[in-house]
């Protein structure tokens, strides 16, 4: 998989461990065989980013992997992610958080969370304030129904690696102080995708989020 060779590459240039990052395949677009292609292949994480395009596929393949809700999360879908996902990457308010809560209550779940941070500071980014990152950390850190793992953030859209490293350590920055406030399960920093992850390698990140370099381009939606 050339994927691994990237990564290893990153690693040894960045003075990171390649067993420290976890992969997490996002398979959105692709049909339920590539799930079950990925999983074959040894990745345990598998990312999607539509509800109700995740739902199908996630049924149908049954608990053979974490399933990780990669993208924008509306509160009215929060009683699906709840029952379909592992791990809620993009809570990005209290409101959000809240309902994820309450929801996971009501299944008697615990939901993994991340916080999106918006670092890169585009306006058209979901993702909290970075200045109100730490507070956001605190209030959701009370929650009985979510465990809160760390932190997520989607890198600049520009060709400017020193811009591109900026904001990933900033995120990298507000991840170790909500260590502090959190603790030892707060060890999870989502950041980088195809094009960006040996930079988010090189600022800390645990997780990169990777769907083209695993599967080639998306396909096209069968949902319009």
């Amino acid at each position: 998989m050339e994927l691994h060779g990237r990564i290893a590459e990153a690693c040894e240039q960045y003075d990171r461990d390649a067993d420290d990052i976890i992969i997490v395949a996002v398979t959105k677009t692709h049909p339920p065989a590539i799930i079950k292609m990925a999983v074959a292949a040894g990745i345990h994480n598998i990312g999607e980013s539509r509800i109700q395009e995740a739902e199908p596929k996630l049924l149908e393949v049954g608990p053979i992997a974490r399933f990780h809700m990669v993208g924008h999360l509306q509160t009215n879908k929060v009683k699906k992610a709840v029952q379909l996902f592992d791990v809620i990457q993009s809570v990005d308010s209290l409101k959000l958080a809240e309902e994820i809560n309450r929801r996971a209550g009501e299944f008697d779940r615990t939901i993994e969370c991340l916080i999106e941070v918006n670092c890169s500071g585009e306006s058209q980014k979901y993702g909290v304030l970075p200045d109100e990152c730490l507070d956001l950390v605190k209030k959701v850190n009370d929650f009985s129904n979510i465990t809160l793992a760390g932190l997520m953030t989607v890198g600049p859209l520009i060709d400017d690696d020193e811009t591109i490293r900026t904001a990933f350590g900033q995120c990298r920055d507000l991840y170790r102080r909500g260590q502090d406030i959190v603790g030892e399960q707060f060890d999870t920093l989502s950041m980088g995708m195809t094009d960006d992850f040996p930079l988010a390698i090189a600022e800390g990140a645990t997780m990169i989020r990777i769907g083209s370099a695993l599967f080639g381009p998306r396909q096209s939606s069968h949902h319009g």
